[in-house]
């Protein structure tokens, strides 16, 4: 077409037509302009589709990672209200006049309690890829992005205090390694020593005087204080994120 109007200028000019000549000549220009609009439009277009099909694949891929954290999140509240309540039973017995456990009871009660460790671990491989490549902006959803970059300081506010549960945790346990008390009654009451295939002895040592002790008391007390801020400070709060995200992530898939 360009070529065609380079001719007919050609013509014009040797016949002496500026007139003409220049109108013709706007008229290629105007055509190199909407040819380069045109492919302006094309690439956009073309951007815009990219952008929207890694979008998908993102948005795919953070599905798949906040479900399996739910599950995971799940499974860590039904442990620590697990632990919960073993706990309270310990303190239920110490505080009942009428009511005391046998060995192999308090045994289990011990081992169940506070021989499983909390800690929340999601999967965020994707999302972390996200924030250290910058894909994050790629995400169109204003109020996605925000929540996503929430989650993060959210899941280090919840280390801590699963750091502070494992403390107490720990102070507990550290009572059951005196000369007064026994680790090894409560494996083998509990089972475990068959487990690891250790040999049981036929003396053992009983744990029953903890439940007169009262710095085990405490230790147990300030033990579920710490689960029972966990459960309802911090980890019900996040599947309440964790649901928020995966309503706007699906959303977003198409």
């Amino acid at each position: 077409m360009i070529k065609f109007f380079r001719r007919i200028r050609r013509t014009l000019l040797s016949e002496g037509k500026v007139g003409q000549y220049l109108k013709y000549a706007i008229g290629e220009i105007v055509l190199v302009v909407i040819g380069i609009l045109i492919a302006l439009q094309i690439n956009n277009w073309n951007q815009n589709r990219i952008k929207h099909r890694n979008e998908q694949i993102y948005l795919l891929g953070l599905k798949e990672e906040f479900q399996i954290s739910k599950l995971k999140l799940k499974e860590l509240m039904a442990v620590n209200q697990q632990n919960y309540n073993g706990a309270k039973k310990i303190v239920e017995f110490m505080t009942s006049n009428n009511t005391t456990p046998n060995e192999s009871i308090f045994s289990n009660l011990l081992y169940q309690t506070f021989s499983a460790d909390i800690a929340f671990n999601p999967n965020n491989s994707l999302l972390n890829e996200m924030i250290n490549s910058g894909n994050l902006k790629n995400l169109s959803n204003t109020d996605l992005r925000k929540q996503l970059t929430n989650w993060v300081s959210t899941l280090e506010d919840i280390s801590t205090q699963e750091k502070d549960l494992g403390e107490q945790r720990i102070k507990v346990l550290d009572m059951l390694r005196t000369k007064e008390n026994s680790l090894r009654t409560i494996l083998e009451d509990a089972g475990v020593y068959d487990k690891l295939g250790l040999t049981k002895t036929e003396h053992e040592i009983s744990n029953l005087d903890l439940l007169k002790s009262t710095e085990f008391e405490n230790n147990v007390l300030m033990f579920i204080l710490a689960s029972d801020a966990t459960e309802k400070a911090h980890y019900q709060p996040l599947m309440r994120d964790l649901d928020s995200i995966l309503e706007l992530i699906n959303k977003e898939i198409e």
